[in-house]
C-alpha cells in the first residue's frame, strides 16, 4: 500500500507531469526495480554510518529538468547496527539544512521502512523511502531542485521502488503484531501508520 496522500499534502504540486520516456530499470544483483526518466548513472562510492564506519555503496541516479532521481544502496552486512539507528541516522544525513514535513512508515509488500518528505533550505522538496533489508540500506530520494521538476515527478519515482526476491524485513509474528494493533486499517506499515489512528477513532 502506497501512501502517496501524506507526501502530496506536503507540498504544492508544480504542475502537470513533463511528457517523459520513463523506463523501468532492474538491478538483480541487489533484487529491485525501479523507474527513471533516463538511464541512470552508476557511481561506486562509500556511505557513512553513525558511527563514523564508512561502507561501500552503489549510486543510481538521474539528474533531468531540475529534478534528481537516486537510489543509494550501501553495505550494512558485518556492521552489527540496529534498523532504528541505521534509519535514524539515514533520516538526519537526509534533511541536514532542512526540515522535515512528513515522516511516515511506509511498506513495499513485507518489506518495511520510513517515508519521508523534506524542504531543503535552497528551496528544494524531496520524498525519500528509506530501507534497512537484506543486509543493505536503500534509500530512494526524488528531489525536485527550486523552480524545477514537478512534485509528481519526484513522487512518481520514489514510489516506483518494488523489491523483486520477495524476501520481508519483519518476523511473520511482527507482521501480525503490527495488523493486531492496527485493528481496522487494512495492512498498514507501522503502529505509527496514520491508518492507525483514524481507524481507531
Amino acid at each position: 500500500m502506497r501512501v502517496i496522500a501524506f507526501i502530496v499534502a506536503a507540498f504544492v504540486a508544480g504542475g502537470p507531469a513533463a511528457a517523459q520516456a520513463w523506463r523501468e530499470y532492474t538491478n538483480p544483483a541487489y533484487a529491485f526495480t525501479v523507474i527513471f526518466p533516463a538511464d541512470p548513472q552508476v557511481e561506486t562510492t562509500t556511505y557513512q554510518l553513525a558511527d563514523g564506519r564508512s561502507v561501500p555503496a552503489h549510486v543510481y541516479s538521474v539528474r533531468q529538468n531540475d529534478g534528481v532521481f537516486k537510489v543509494t544502496v550501501a553495505e550494512l552486512a558485518g556492521t552489527g547496527l540496529e534498523e532504528s539507528a541505521v534509519i535514524d541516522h539515514a533520516i538526519k544525513t537526509l534533511s541536514q539544512g532542512g526540515e522535515v514535513k512528513v515522516d511516515i512508515p511506509h511498506r513495499i509488500y513485507r518489506i518495511y521502512g520510513r517515508q519521508l518528505s523534506i524542504l531543503g533550505a535552497d528551496g528544494s522538496r524531496s520524498t525519500v523511502a528509506v530501507f534497512d533489508y537484506n543486509g543493505r540500506l536503500y534509500l530512494v530520494e526524488g528531489k525536485a531542485l527550486a523552480g524545477g521538476a514537478a512534485a509528481v515527478d519526484v513522487i512518481r519515482f520514489q514510489q516506483s521502488l518494488v523489491f523483486t526476491d520477495g524476501g520481508s524485513n519483519r518476523s511473520a509474528d511482527a507482521i501480525r503484531a503490527i495488523r493486531e494493533g492496527c485493528r481496522g486499517a487494512g495492512n498498514p506499515a507501522g503502529l505509527d501508520d496514520p491508518r492507525c489512528r483514524a481507524a481507531a477513532r
